[in-house]
């Protein structure tokens, strides 16, 4: 891919888990109505983890979300004020290369700031 034809802003894989397919539907769908992410892919997931002093073992839906840097605290926002936990995973990882086509399309499909 030329630099010049790859998108100016800095792209972001956003891992979101939600306690449930209701709550995963709600935040997707809400994220994209609001061009906050392109779009959410969600997988059921198994999820073992520390919390309050006990070992948790929970069912959890993964959120895989693609955005843009420039409005991931948008973002990060939106999903505290719709989520149900106290403490949400919301992790940002940056999207170094990918099909020049779907990574414009990202682009597109996310507010300009």
């Amino acid at each position: 891919m030329d630099d010049e034809d790859y998108p100016e802003e800095n792209l972001l894989l956003v891992m979101i888990t939600a306690a449930n397919e209701a709550e995963a539907l709600n935040i997707s769908k809400t994220l994209v109505e609001e061009r906050l992410i392109a779009c959410a892919n969600q997988f059921p997931v198994r999820s073992i983890f520390s919390w309050e002093g006990k070992i948790e073992n929970a069912s959890e839906i993964m959120l895989l979300c693609k955005s843009k840097e420039s409005i991931f605290d948008q973002l990060l926002r939106r999903v505290q004020e719709l989520h149900s936990y106290d403490v949400p995973e919301i992790i940002a990882i940056p999207i170094t290369a990918g099909s020049e086509d779907y990574l414009g399309w990202v682009d597109d499909s996310t507010r300009d700031e």
